[in-house]
């Protein structure tokens, strides 16, 4: 694909920017919630929408994709490049919830300040999946058709766990039919290094329940003759922290050149600091030998989400009967949930003061996903990206857990996947004012301009 033409559809897409924010925007001002079902409709009123700009657009068998029991997706293809490979592009549609949230802005409206943009779903995941839609439209224009064949297929339930989507790969396998999957809903590590996703960690809850007594007793005749399920259970989550209060079981050898090499993600104090919006006074837990990034990606960790505590209000000088806490494990790449659970159980044996120990595992466990990703389909990423970023793809990992990836990497192993989106360590995805750098939104639509180009002239994406 010569050079000139493809700077071309990147000037046009950079020319278009205005209008692509505008449409953006439209997106944005649906509440589309994937886990309040009283947002439902708001969910099937976009998906409606896009599938008919989609149309528009000038792609073949625009529709939304429906099954019972679960909110829609979209899907359409442009098939007009014979011979060359097709490029599947992911997204998904719907949104956290804001409710309770402080917000500067009304969460649903797009707003710019300075050089963010902010709204629910800004780059979570709505920009990711925009900044292609900007490509195409900008293909389109210059040269009438694009240099490859593209998919489209955008979820409607990724912010609840993607529960149905494998139902959807069953039912709609042409949907998914292609030679390289591009998946937009990760992060960059700053706005000036582009991300390529090659980890994530996996999700264990576990619950762990202190019982001893059938009744509540006075504190003061009983005490120090009972054990008290709080304290024990204080004492038993503690057995699983080290000092610093990080999760000490299942730590993970990462090889050396890895972690070298994960220093020169700019996890700086300052961006840890305002990112992670630690309050003053407060510093982060310190490196012990290891660089940031190993810390949040590679390794283990463990969070409360939840105690039977007493709370304030419901306070009485009594020994309570029980005590319980759920925890939330993120469960390092290339771990499975059940060693660590393993680990979890060996480390609470013998509970203090002999209290009764109940260790339940807790609703659907999220897969961790270990990558290497090799072959002609990342060259030409790399080329892609360098073109306009100018330096190729920064291979990263991800914290959290995200369903649909684990899934796509046991559907379509066999296949090139390249994770890639807009966010960075500004976004506060998930939390209140979540943004988009508008640097980085740009600089993506124009990465995808140059990589279909790139893909299109790769003749065994597989190799």
């Amino acid at each position: 694909m010569p050079h000139a033409q493809t700077d071309a559809v990147a000037a046009r897409a950079k020319a278009q920017l205005e209008t692509t924010l505008a449409r953006l925007g439209e997106y944005l001002s649906h509440p589309a919630i994937s886990s309040d079902p009283t947002h439902s409709k708001d969910v099937r009123a976009l998906a409606a929408r896009i599938a008919k700009d989609l149309d528009a657009l000038g792609f073949a068998n625009s529709r939304v994709l429906d099954l019972p029991d679960a909110l829609p997706s979209v899907a359409a293809e442009w098939m007009k490049a014979p011979g060359k490979p097709t490029v599947l592009i992911y997204g998904h549609l719907d949104l956290q919830p804001v409710k309770n949230e402080p917000w500067d802005t009304d969460p649903h409206t797009l707003v710019t300040k300075g050089e963010r943009i902010y709204a629910r779903g800004a780059a979570d995941d709505m920009g990711g999946w925009v900044s292609h839609l900007a490509a195409i439209q900008a293909w389109l224009d210059v040269a009438g058709e694009l240099p490859c064949n593209v998919r489209l297929f955008i979820e409607g339930e990724e912010e609840i766990g993607s529960p149905n989507l494998e139902r959807f790969m069953d039912a709609f396998p042409e949907a998914f039919a292609s030679d390289v999957m591009v998946l937009t809903d990760c992060e960059n590590p700053s706005p000036t290094l582009p991300g390529l996703t090659v980890s994530l960690r996996g999700l264990l809850e576990v619950e762990l329940t202190c019982e001893s007594l059938k009744s509540d007793v006075h504190s003061g005749l009983w005490g120090n003759l009972l054990p008290d399920p709080s304290i024990a259970l204080m004492m038993l989550v503690s057995r699983l922290v080290d000092d610093d209060g990080r999760l000490k079981l299942g730590r993970q050898d990462v090889p050396k050149a890895w972690s070298d090499d994960a220093y020169n993600v700019p996890l700086t104090d300052d961006v840890i600091r305002s990112a992670g919006r630690l309050v003053d006074g407060v510093n982060r837990l310190p490196d012990r030998g290891k660089p940031p990034a190993e810390w949040i990606w590679r390794q283990p960790a463990v969070t409360v989400l939840s105690t039977s505590l007493p709370q304030p209000g419901n306070e009485k000088n009594a020994i309570r009967t029980k005590a319980s806490a759920v925890l939330s494990f993120r469960v390092a790449p290339g771990q499975t949930g059940d060693e660590l659970f393993a680990l979890v159980e060996k480390a609470l044996e013998n509970p203090a003061g002999g209290v009764k120990l109940t260790i339940t595992r807790r609703g659907k466990p999220g897969h961790s996903w270990l990558y290497t990703p090799k072959g002609p389909a990342f060259e030409a990423a790399d080329r892609a990206y360098t073109r306009a970023w100018g330096r190729g793809l920064l291979q990263i990992g991800v914290g959290g857990t995200i369903p649909f990836v684990a899934l796509f990497g046991r559907r379509f192993g066999d296949l090139p996947l390249i994770l890639n989106g807009v966010m960075d360590p500004e976004t506060g995805a998930h939390g209140p004012n979540e943004s988009m750098h508008l640097g980085v939104f740009e600089k993506a639509i124009l990465a995808n301009v140059h990589l279909y180009a790139e893909l299109a002239e790769v003749s065994e994406l597989r190799k």
